[in-house]
């Protein structure tokens, strides 16, 4: 397959056909530089040589009372992870600071939890009015699925853009966790649209899905229209359902981050958890497809070090693309 020639007709605003987009999924191994060089096109086309850097912070942990197989949050996980109610204030602030100083353009505020109580929403608005003082950074709210009003609420406070992500097909849902369904996740990224926020939803690779699932979840949330799509590749945690699960390569993650881009050509494409351990020595060649990535911790599980991630920029020759009031944007 010629995939520069389908690059080019992507650009040209080409839909990739189901058996394109299967084409790229088992694009042989000896041909991934190919295939990164053709995403490479599209992202350079719409991002240049930039890459956005995001940082989370857990502001709740633990106690979820949703049973979603890969989460060690889980009601259902017997993974001894640290548990803690909603940080205070000062604390979200912190934290605001320390991705400030890591050059993070955006913050994600996110908590456990099937959605926040009236409560908590007040902690998390309090605390981003202060953050956009202080640091005026980009801020991403994950806070499970909103009631009516929330979101409206959010975006007073000044929420740039809110995370609910759909993790993987409708097909699939059933299989990762039951106690809500793909139109609840579906509906709360309608709500924030809604709103006018900036809507982000993604997906973990990895939990034991086909190839044509992967598809459809790229195929959904450009149909959502998510204007962030963060690709996770599963870490499966101890405790969890999927604990143990191990089907990834490098190689392959490589192939679902280019199929994002062909997909979503126009779209922010994150490559967040599960990266170290699933990229392994191949991380640097996923940003010729992507182009943001999450530095620092991720919910349960660390990260690699923000002074690599910087450096391995600087390796790439990619520049980072600051929000944020007296740094260049």
């Amino acid at each position: 397959m010629d995939f520069k020639a389908l690059a080019e007709e992507v650009i040209q605003g080409y839909d990739i056909t189901n058996e394109e987009a299967m084409q790229i999924l088992e694009c042989p191994d000896e041909e991934i530089l190919e295939l990164l060089n053709s995403a490479y096109i599209i992202r350079k086309h719409y991002y240049g040589n930039e890459v956005k850097l995001n940082m989370i912070i857990n502001t709740k942990s633990g106690a979820c009372q949703e049973n979603c197989g890969y989460c060690a949050q889980s009601r259902d996980s017997t993974n001894p992870i640290e548990k803690y109610r909603m940080m205070q204030k000062d604390e979200i602030v912190e934290g605001a600071k320390r991705a400030y100083q890591l050059q993070s353009g955006t913050y994600c505020i996110v908590a456990s939890g099937r959605g926040p109580t009236t409560r908590e929403l007040h902690q998390v608005t309090s605390a981003v009015k202060e953050i956009k003082e202080k640091y005026d950074l980009k801020i991403c709210a994950c806070l499970g699925i909103l009631k009516p009003g929330q979101a409206e609420q959010l975006m007073e406070a000044g929420v740039d853009r809110y995370n609910h992500n759909i993790n993987t097909s409708e097909n699939h849902h059933d299989a990762i966790t039951t106690s809500h369904s793909y139109q609840d996740r579906v509906g709360t990224v309608g709500k924030v649209k809604e709103a006018g926020i900036s809507p982000c939803s993604g997906v973990i690779v990895g939990m034991k899905e086909t190839k044509q699932d992967v598809i459809q979840m790229a195929l959904a949330l450009k149909e959502l229209d998510a204007d962030s799509i963060p690709v996770n590749f599963l870490h499966a945690m101890e405790g969890t359902l999927l604990e143990g699960t191990d089907e990834l390569t490098p190689v392959y993650c490589l192939k679902v981050l280019s199929l994002f881009r062909f997909i979503n050509p126009t779209k922010e494409i994150r490559i967040s958890g599960g990266r170290e351990v699933n990229l392994r020595s191949l991380q640097p060649l996923g940003l010729y497809a992507a182009n943001s990535v999450f530095i620092g911790d991720y919910l349960t599980t660390a990260g690699q070090e923000g002074t690599k991630d910087h450096q391995m920029l600087k390796d790439l020759g990619f520049e980072i693309d600051y929000v944020g009031s007296g740094r260049p944007i």
